[in-house]
């Protein structure tokens, strides 16, 4: 469960509790977001300044809006019930607007000061999302990548029976999959240009480290490719063994499998190295 659905379950029950009336929300609209908060919310409670920032939140865009209502309960009533839920509201709510380092940075604090709360979950499912986010395009830095994998990781380790735990799982999977797509990206650049030992390891990464991603089947078809061109038939043909072992169905084997019967070569595992020891460990089962 994420995003605003996610957020209102973590003041679900307190809403219930409530039960403020219209005319404490309209005395609170009437106060505009550049009043001093001295002068406009002092005078309120907790819990009707909460309401009001909870209203801000579901009806404007603006994060602003909602987070002086939030940052407010927590310099008013510091150390209390109110004060806590405002703080993983700021979290959200900045996250919302794409505020990802402020996000980052509520999120942290709260999981700072209530590690064992019940919403601590959220509060580490909303950091790393802060980075997963932001994972652009294939071609820019991976190091937010990194940053979301290593968080995510935490919340699946860390809440592993939560819903936040199950989407962080397929979150993490894509960010996986992200970072095994660069390699891939500079692996072809490599390959086009005749540079086939840098290709090669390029590929390499790819085959050795993100082994369940979506590109290992192409990885492989172009490590045939890349020592083919370098005159190591050994290598090219362990690498179509495994893939025509592990990816028969792909198109990429078929691609593999042309190449090399068009060259008098079979798909299979010869002479000794890294592909061979790939072949005999996940294929034959033998890690001796």
């Amino acid at each position: 469960m994420t995003g605003w659905g996610a957020a209102k379950m973590i003041v679900s029950q307190g809403y219930a509790r409530l039960g403020l009336t219209v005319a404490v929300l309209a005395l609170l609209a009437g106060c505009s977001p550049r009043d001093t908060p001295d002068e406009s919310l002092s005078g309120f409670s907790a819990e009707e300044i909460y309401k009001r920032g909870e209203y801000e939140l579901e009806t404007s865009r603006r994060s602003e809006d909602s987070l002086r209502y939030f940052q407010e309960i927590e310099r008013l009533y510091p150390y209390t019930e109110w004060s806590r839920r405002a703080l993983i509201m700021q979290a959200f709510a900045h996250h919302r607007a794409r505020e990802y380092e402020e996000s980052r940075v509520a999120a942290q604090r709260f999981l700072d000061t209530y590690p064992g709360d019940e919403d601590a979950p959220y509060a580490a499912y909303l950091l790393a999302l802060s980075f997963y986010d932001q994972i652009d395009e294939v071609g820019r830095d991976q190091g937010l990548t990194f940053q979301a994998l290593q968080h995510l990781r935490r919340v699946i380790e860390d809440y592993p029976d939560t819903d936040y735990a199950r989407s962080a799982v397929l979150k993490f999977d894509l960010a996986f999959d992200h970072l095994a797509a660069k390699e891939m990206e500079i692996g072809r650049f490599y390959l086009k240009r005749g540079n086939y030992n840098a290709a090669i390891s390029r590929f390499r990464v790819v085959v050795e480290d993100f082994q369940t991603s979506t590109h290992t089947p192409e990885a492989l078809h172009r490590l045939v490719e890349a020592y083919l061109s370098l005159g190591l038939s050994d290598e090219a043909q362990t690498a179509g063994a495994i893939l025509g072992h592990n990816f028969e169905a792909n198109p990429f084997y078929q691609d593999s499998f042309a190449l090399l019967t068009g060259q008098g070569l079979s798909l299979e595992a010869r002479g000794e190295g890294w592909l061979q020891t790939i072949y005999r460990q996940s294929i034959l089962g033998r890690w001796l």
